[in-house]
């Protein structure tokens, strides 16, 4: 959404993963005493998202104002952007990891909600309901995303802006008012997704939204990068890819096929299986 808006990478986002991942889990020490199970457990995980989200939006949105909005009303070039996003995730990364080891460095352990047991078998692999929650609640949010970006007034807007935002802005449309919308939703998103990583994986660090952040841009550039639809296709292809180069090869293989394929649609399919969103 916001390569959409911004045609730039915000390669801090990664760093807004990060935050919602802390978020839930100073949320779920809060609230949680141990395992739980029906209409409790379900509280206990929407308010960790909630949780998450909220300080995941707000980081995106200060990050917005302090990292971009100068440089884009100086109209500063590309580079000063990029320079800028990095500057801003290596300083949410240190400031984190300065506040997070104080008592030690070690990873900070996520509270056991859920006790992870296998479901159902699924072409002989065992499918776990911790899995379930995950499917089932991207699901949800993709869904909602769409609608938001594709039916509401708001998300007319940004498509206005990401196709023209000049005319956009004759029209009448506020670049700015959209610009952080896309930022806030942005952040709520990935404060999500942290969330329900550290329910699956169970700690929280400073430097745990690298990988996923990769990972996720890799998605973006598989499906089309500013594709919203085709980063939903990208992340489901490449999880399949490093599922089946697990099973076929060895378990520390499984960040390198997902660098492979970043490089290989780069070199032969830059615009993506969907195609990238470009303006007119």
């Amino acid at each position: 959404m916001v390569y959409g808006v911004l045609q730039l990478i915000n390669f801090a986002h990664s760093e807004v993963f990060m935050v919602g991942v802390f978020g839930g889990l100073y949320a779920l020490k809060a609230i949680s005493s141990g395992p739980e199970g029906g209409l409790v457990l379900i509280a206990l995980i929407g308010t960790a998202i909630v949780a998450g989200m909220a300080v995941s939006g707000l980081t995106a949105v200060v990050l917005e104002r302090v990292a971009y909005r100068p440089l884009r009303r100086r109209r500063a070039p590309r580079l000063s952007f990029l320079i800028s996003a990095i500057g801003a995730s290596l300083f949410i990364q240190n400031l984190f990891f300065v506040w997070s080891s104080v008592g030690g460095p070690a990873p900070r352990p996520y509270p056991i909600v859920m006790t992870r047991r296998t479901a159902f078998t699924l072409f002989g692999y065992p499918v776990s309901n911790q899995q379930i929650l995950i499917v089932a609640t991207m699901i949800l949010m993709y869904v909602l995303l769409d609608r938001f970006v594709m039916g509401s007034h708001t998300g007319r807007g940004i498509r206005a802006v990401a196709e023209d935002p000049e005319t956009a802005g004759m029209m009448g449309v506020n670049i700015d008012r959209v610009i952080v919308v896309t930022f806030l939703v942005g952040g709520l998103m990935a404060g999500a997704a942290g969330v329900l990583y550290g329910i699956y994986f169970g700690q929280a660090f400073f430097f745990v939204g690298f990988i996923p952040g990769i990972k996720a841009f890799t998605a973006a550039v598989l499906g089309g990068i500013g594709n919203i639809r085709g980063a939903l296709l990208g992340g489901l292809l490449l999880g399949l890819a490093e599922s089946v180069g697990v099973t076929c090869v060895r378990s520390v293989w499984e960040d390198v096929i997902a660098f492979l394929i970043l490089v290989a649609v780069l070199m032969f399919r830059p615009s993506g299986l969907l195609g990238e969103a470009v303006r007119g």
